[in-house]
């Protein structure tokens, strides 16, 4: 039986995701006086549960191992290290990829001075397929219904962390401008997927 997110848990993951993401990459280091927005927050402890292992998205040639991540002692969602931005995360407290509810999978645009995992992220289209392997040996192939770019400041807390009645896949990263004041990209990009096999 697939796990479900309750209404409470899906608004603060949302809330929580949006603050993280503010910082999901750049080429510029993090002003001194901000070292939570750069400073990875310990990921988790092993997880030796059911669990995505990987993800890849054939067209913009992305492919990953994926780490475990929760919020952190700040509350907000652990994030892969800036210095390591081709690596993506699976946040934990959404259902595992295949399960009933909205799988969360996060991605650094870029960091480190170089592009990361999800630089190409804004180029998926409907119709693009995203594979994603687990722990079980399960290969699942998602496809792409749509994506949106959103400011954060009104990130779709409802569309991305709502409950659904079947198995999707949500990818996120940031995009849209760079605010070299903030250190962090203005929007988020939020690409929806479903199961098909």
């Amino acid at each position: 039986m697939g796990r479900k997110l309750g209404q409470g848990a899906a608004v603060t993951g949302a809330l929580l995701l949006s603050l993280t993401l503010s910082a999901c990459g750049s080429g510029d280091p993090a002003p001194a006086a901000q070292p939570q927005a750069s400073a990875p927050v310990p990921v988790t402890k092993p997880f030796t549960g059911l669990r995505p292992t990987s993800v890849e998205i054939p067209k913009i040639g992305a492919k990953s191992s994926l780490i475990t991540v929760l919020p952190g002692k700040d509350g907000q969602i652990s994030v892969p290290s800036v210095k390591t931005p081709m690596q993506a995360a699976w946040y934990r407290l959404s259902p595992v990829p295949g399960d009933v509810g909205p799988a969360i999978v996060l991605g650094h645009v870029d960091g480190n001075h170089q592009p990361g995992i999800f630089y190409k992220l804004k180029d998926v289209n409907p119709g693009d397929e995203v594979d994603i392997e687990r722990s079980d040996g399960k290969k699942l192939k998602f496809v792409v219904d749509h994506k949106d770019q959103v400011p954060k400041d009104t990130f779709p807390t409802q569309a991305v962390f709502g409950n659904t009645d079947k198995p999707q896949l949500r990818l996120i990263t940031c995009g849209g401008v760079f605010d070299h004041a903030e250190h962090s990209y203005k929007d988020n990009i939020v690409v929806y997927a479903n199961l098909v096999s």
